[in-house]
């Protein structure tokens, strides 16, 4: 989220790189640039610092820029995918690790959302009857949503037919990393990149006003300080199709 969280993911990803020597690094970059949707500039910032492929959510078209982004072939980026068929980007992406194929599905859930979306538990259905045919080691989902409990749901209702679901979107992350009993690897919310001393990556003092006075208040992002970074890394067996860990790798950084 904004510059501190590019910062410190690009101080820690060679770290990380080494010790766990990833396959594949996937980011959700709807806060990217200085809080929201994403520019050239800022996502070849964490491009370069090692991120391989990127997920988004509802805020990924509040820059101009983006709908470029999502229309071109440069970047491995989708957004969600119930939005309607006919907007900017695509929704899901299967792409070649090594030798595997993986399918990278991007849904929004509805609870407390104000756009009106597509169910995305029957998007998830409609994505994976297109591939019924193809030969693929695993399906991970971001799921961008608000609510802990259409979260779990959905993880739930995909046990055993995505390899991870990945819940995103409330920049709190969650201590419940678990394989579910079809062996889909869960976790509510991943957490997010940005200031630590903040309220959600946001200038707390901002925000307190805001609570105090009721009345619309500017969402600075502190741009130094202490970097939180949480991220979960996944074991898979790509012959299978499910996952074998999930857990969380979360740490700070000064920037």
């Amino acid at each position: 989220m904004g510059h501190i969280g590019r910062s410190g993911l690009q101080q820690i990803l060679p770290a990380y790189k080494k010790k766990y020597k990833p396959d594949l690094i996937i980011a959700n970059v709807e806060n990217l640039a200085h809080g929201k949707s994403v520019t050239e500039h800022t996502l070849n910032s964490i491009l370069e610092a090692g991120v391989d492929f990127f997920t988004s959510g509802n805020h990924i078209y509040k820059k101009t820029e983006a709908i470029d982004i999502l229309n071109s072939k440069k970047y491995n980026i989708i957004r969600p995918a119930n939005y309607p068929d006919s907007d900017p980007g695509e929704g899901y992406k299967l792409i070649k690790v090594g030798t595997k194929k993986i399918l990278v599905i991007n849904l929004m859930g509805r609870v407390f959302i104000r756009e009106d979306f597509d169910c995305p538990f029957k998007k998830f259905d409609s994505i994976l009857k297109k591939f019924a045919k193809e030969k693929i080691n695993a399906v991970i989902v971001d799921f961008h949503a608000e609510a802990t409990s259409e979260k779990i749901a959905f993880g739930h209702y995909v046990d055993g037919r995505a390899t991870a679901v990945i819940g995103t979107h409330t920049h709190v992350a969650t201590a419940d990393t678990r394989i579910l009993n079809e062996g889909t690897a869960f976790v509510t919310d991943a957490g997010f990149v940005g200031a630590t001393d903040s309220v959600i990556g946001v200038d707390k003092h901002d925000i307190i006003e805001g609570f105090l006075t009721q009345l619309p208040q500017p969402h600075n992002i502190p741009e130094e300080g202490q970097c939180t970074i949480n991220a979960v890394l996944i074991d898979l067996n790509p012959r299978t199709g499910k996952a074998k860990s999930i857990e969380r790798v979360d740490t700070e950084v000064k920037v």
